[in-house]
């Protein structure tokens, strides 16, 4: 039985956006954008502003809502889950969607875009979200620019073909 693939992603403002899209080319993937209900404004995103983005990052109950949702989940063996780092942690819109979705059974490998933030402990933290059944990879950090080469480098070494 053939394996299927879903990348998905939530780009703020598009830098993890071009790595997700690289990622399933690679693999020949679906991919997925989470889009959020209300759109984050560039005020929202200001960093040390008490935006929106601020407020959500300091309430680890905060779950965003997300806009439609993927009607196949269960279709699904592999999720590449790309997402910004934002003061060290995934945007609580990533914890909306991985409680959205019963992953049993599942491989997620996370991966991240950054500018100087490491993955940390962003995907330990999103991990605890899932059940123990779900396969969790180490995820990687990415800097906006990444060339796809990278990126398919980093999917060959942790995905069995």
């Amino acid at each position: 039985m053939e394996q299927k693939t879903l990348a998905v992603y939530f780009s703020a403002t598009g830098t993890t956006e071009v790595l997700a899209e690289y990622a399933a080319e690679i693999l020949d993937a679906d991919i997925y954008e989470i889009v959020p209900e209300v759109p984050y404004t560039e005020a929202d995103l200001a960093y040390y502003t008490n935006g929106r983005a601020d407020q959500e990052q300091n309430d680890p109950s905060a779950r965003p809502a997300i806009a439609g949702n993927v009607e196949n989940m269960e279709e699904y063996d592999t999720i590449i889950l790309g997402y910004p780092i934002w003061h060290g942690q995934a945007p609580r819109i990533i914890s909306t969607f991985l409680e959205s979705y019963d992953f049993s059974g599942k491989t997620i490998i996370p991966f991240c875009t950054s500018h100087s933030s490491g993955i940390g402990s962003s995907a330990d933290n999103l991990h605890g979200l899932c059940s123990d059944s779900v396969n969790w990879l180490e995820g990687k950090r990415f800097e906006a620019g990444t060339a796809k080469d990278t990126m398919e480098k980093w999917l060959e070494n942790v995905i069995v073909k």
